[in-house]
């Protein structure tokens, strides 16, 4: 078995490592970290979220670090706050042994002045938001680069897609050519490959396991219920794993808040990350869910970008995303470091095809599954208990002076009374509201399903012989507000690029975006409503690929021709094409 003294890491890293409880590396750390060490070159580091990569780039850098020198000589630039934190935490603790190594962290949100003096203290690393780091190192002018040895693009893919182009241009032009440029990435999409040919020279490319792909220690379940029930579901599932630590997905901020609202009010261990939040918040929030002291998060996928928290049991999808590229990313969050980890997604009667999408880029089946019923919850609540009871270590000096009163008092009672009545009081609430449940679990496989699937299939020809288009009506997500873009699959636009566009005219890192629906010559998009008129006015005078882009609020009461399309309109409201 491999080491890390192998690979050629000094000892007082080594002992940092070994704190942490980490004996072996892991593939993506034993791939690069003999690169890092022994070649001077540009590198590509391809791997899935959780899989060892801030070890990978973290130790070789602190191993080069010059105590001496004051300037910073490695830039660590990562898309989020959370993410910049935990990747300082962790180059923290791997230093844990090695002396005067100065680490500082630079993102939006924080007092910039309390920054600013950290790195006139003297920062040996820094990791930076692209737009906090931009504005010190061209505008404030803060920051010397002069001395730079190694510049670190962490997650790149995400990076891109939140709009930072412009400003990673700003900062990577400012570093020397002398430098070492190393860009990881989970995906590799043409924007980032791009990015990479114009800083990256002849890099060495390093990719470990299968892209794009299901982490091989994640299950994935899904339960199906009717619309109505989606919560009571949620509840549902969380009872049935009494031990679950873990974070559920909604699609919305408005949908986050409300989901955690309700479970609070119900007597659950919750709280929801969004954007409403200020940065002490978030990271008040956040520190009570690392060590515990909360449950479960509800988060969207914006709020939850750059959150890596370790032995997470769960993922809970309360909605699907509409990319499977998203839904492998949220998985991803669970089953790391050697873990086992569960990723699950409540779906409705429409979503069935999109667990056929996810699993043909997951390369994995889900594993259906019914809504437990309220035995089922109390059995399994019941035993983990006693389970609880039974391991609970005893400290007799600190009880045996009450054991007399306390026999006294329940002298009355018997074995079996007794143990009746610590289940009742631990569990009364809990039977007594499940005693009559319904059964949630939708009949997706019943002969009733599939006649009702029937009826509506051919509904649905029906409607489209009507309509000229084959389109269908939808309305927009609660919260959401849709609207209409000339710029299609022709114009090889992707829902990447088109999320850069969307944060570039609102310029907001952080616009919760939902549904995006690409079609040939023009596409549909649903973006936050508080972000409705900063969209209409931030696309004004926005070229695409040399062509000028048009965007404008769709009506889901009319439908309109293909020939509509592309006319100036005379305050024109347009229905859309959705995929279900």
């Amino acid at each position: 078995m491999t080491t890390f003294e192998d690979l050629g890491i000094c000892n007082e890293l080594v002992n940092g490592i070994k704190d942490l409880g980490f004996d072996s590396p892991m593939p993506i750390q034993e791939k690069v970290i003999p690169v890092l060490l022994n070649e001077k070159r540009d590198l590509i580091g391809l791997a899935q979220t959780g899989t060892g990569k801030t070890a990978a780039f973290g130790l070789p850098i602190i191993q080069s670090i010059d105590s001496d020198i004051t300037q910073p000589q490695a830039l660590i630039l990562a898309p989020t706050r959370e993410l910049c934190l935990q990747i300082a935490n962790d180059l923290s603790n791997y230093a844990k042994y090695v002396q005067n190594i100065n680490i500082v962290t630079v993102y939006g949100g924080a007092e910039i002045d309390r920054q600013i003096k950290a790195i006139r203290k003297g920062a040996h690393i820094i990791v930076a938001t692209p737009g906090r780091m931009h504005d010190l190192l061209n505008r404030r002018k803060e920051i010397d680069l002069s001395r730079l040895q190694t510049v670190v693009l962490d997650e790149a893919d995400e990076m891109l897609s939140m709009g930072f182009r412009e400003e990673l241009d700003a900062i990577l032009d400012r570093t020397p050519d002398s430098k070492n440029s190393l860009l990881f990435s989970a995906t590799m999409p043409g924007d980032v490959r791009e990015l990479s040919k114009k800083y990256l020279d002849d890099p060495i490319e390093i990719s470990s396991g299968k892209l794009n792909t299901g982490a091989d220690n994640v299950e994935h379940i899904y339960y199906a219920v009717h619309e109505k029930n989606r919560y009571l579901a949620l509840k549902r599932i969380v009872d049935f794993n009494p031990e679950i630590y873990g974070i559920i997905f909604c699609r919305t901020r408005g949908e986050t808040k409300e989901v955690a609202e309700k479970l609070i009010q119900d007597g659950y261990n919750v709280e929801a990350l969004h954007g409403d939040l200020s940065q002490p918040q978030r990271e008040h929030i956040m520190n009570k869910f690392r060590v515990k002291n909360l449950q479960l998060l509800t988060a969207t996928d914006v709020a939850a970008r750059g959150i890596d928290v370790k032995e997470l049991t769960h993922i809970i999808n309360y909605n699907l995303p509409d990319e499977a590229i998203n839904y492998i990313h949220r998985s991803g969050r669970t089953g790391r470091a050697g873990h086992k980890g569960v990723s699950i997604a409540i779906i409705n009667l429409k979503e069935k095809s999109k667990i056929k999408q996810i699993e043909a880029r997951l390369k994995k089946n889900f594993t259906p599954m019914s809504i437990p019923d309220g035995k089922e919850i109390c059995q399994k609540q019941l035993f983990n208990f006693i389970e609880r009871l039974e391991n609970t270590e005893v400290d007799h000096s600190e009880i045996i002076n009450f054991l007399p009163a306390i026999n006294q008092k329940l002298a009355s009672l018997d074995r079996e009374d007794l143990i009746k009545h610590i289940v009742a009081l631990e569990f009364q609430h809990l039977l007594e509201y499940y005693q009559k449940a319904e059964d949630l679990t939708s009949p997706l496989d019943t002969e009733d399903f599939k006649s009702r699937k029937k009826r509506r299939d051919k509904k649905s020809t029906s409607n489209k012989k009507k309509d000229a288009r084959g389109s269908r009506r939808n309305r927009a997500e609660e919260g959401f507000t849709r609207f209409f873009i000339n710029l299609g699959q022709k114009d090889s636009l992707t829902p990447q690029e088109l999320i850069g566009l969307v944060v570039r005219s609102t310029r907001q890192k952080n616009v919760d975006i939902g549904k995006i629906d690409i079609m040939k010559s023009f596409s549909f998009f649903e973006v936050d409503e508080d972000y409705t008129q900063a969209v209409l006015k931030g696309f004004k005078n926005l070229d695409f690929n040399k062509r000028k882009v048009v965007v404008e609020l769709t009506n889901d009461e009319t439908v309109m021709k293909p020939r509509e399309f592309g006319k100036k309109s005379k305050k024109a409201k347009r229905s859309m094409e959705v995929y279900i």
